[in-house]
């Protein structure tokens, strides 16, 4: 398949704490479902779809990263690295420190190294490309501890952490509709104009901060499956889905 987005950021860079003890001595992103790689798995769903340019923020275990993909060959495509080694930014400051990898592409994709997915990735990409969002974020209808919280045009309008009873309301609606991120953005060059700082942050703030103003919105592919193997429970059920 081909798309007219070929350019993406792989976020590796975390310390997977929820996969202890294996990210006591291996980044999360070379963690085993089923004897292949997260990152292998994450790289060849984006080549799926034409994603030929990647680039991959590194901190934790970064350098065994580096030797992953150079064993590979780079996949046979073209893939960068962003170097956070003596700082982790999170995936708002890690965006912003790789800005440059992007230029003037005018999207591109941002995707969570933890997560496994048969999300039509092209449906994802018309959809915001027929609506002009600044940003869309992969969503679903299931069960979280965090959501963000869209109005009835699927425009992010919130988060809340339902555990803690945190909430906030960046645009008042009469009711809101939950739904649980699923680790796959597609970002418009936009966005990278509306914070210029390379500081620790996560991008849900990012996208909080400026939802009033711009239009984010949510994508929601019923059946799609979406894994996220950031802790201990899911490598059942990743494995079963992903041979």
């Amino acid at each position: 398949m081909s798309s007219p987005i070929y350019k993406a950021m792989i976020f590796a860079a975390g310390l997977g704490t929820r996969l202890k003890p294996f990210t006591d001595e291996h980044p999360k992103a070379l963690f085993l479902v089923n004897r292949k790689t997260l990152l292998d798995r994450n790289v060849e769903y984006l080549k799926k779809y034409g994603i030929t340019n990647i680039i991959i923020n590194l901190h934790h275990f970064g350098d065994q990263i580096k030797s992953h993909a150079a064993k590979n060959n780079n996949w046979g495509i073209n893939i960068c690295f962003s170097d956070e080694s003596e700082e982790l930014l999170d995936t708002g400051g890690g965006l912003i420190k790789a800005v440059g990898f992007f230029g003037e592409t005018e999207n591109f994709i941002l995707y969570n190294a933890d997560i496994l997915t048969n999300l039509n990735l092209d449906k994802m990409i018309a959809f915001h490309l027929q609506k002009s969002p600044i940003a869309t974020l992969s969503v679903a209808d299931r069960k979280s501890s965090r959501y963000f919280l869209f109005d009835h045009e699927s425009q992010l309008c919130g988060w809340e952490n339902v555990g803690t009873g945190a909430l906030k309301i960046k645009q008042k609606r009469n009711e809101y509709i939950q739904r649980a991120f699923s680790g796959i953005h597609i970002v418009n060059n936009a966005m990278l104009s509306t914070r210029v700082e390379i500081q620790k942050f996560s991008i849900t703030d990012w996208y909080l901060d400026i939802c009033a103003d711009n239009t984010i919105l949510g994508f929601e592919e019923p059946g799609a499956e979406f894994v996220d193997v950031g802790k201990m429970e899911s490598i059942e059920k990743a494995e079963s889905l992903f041979k």
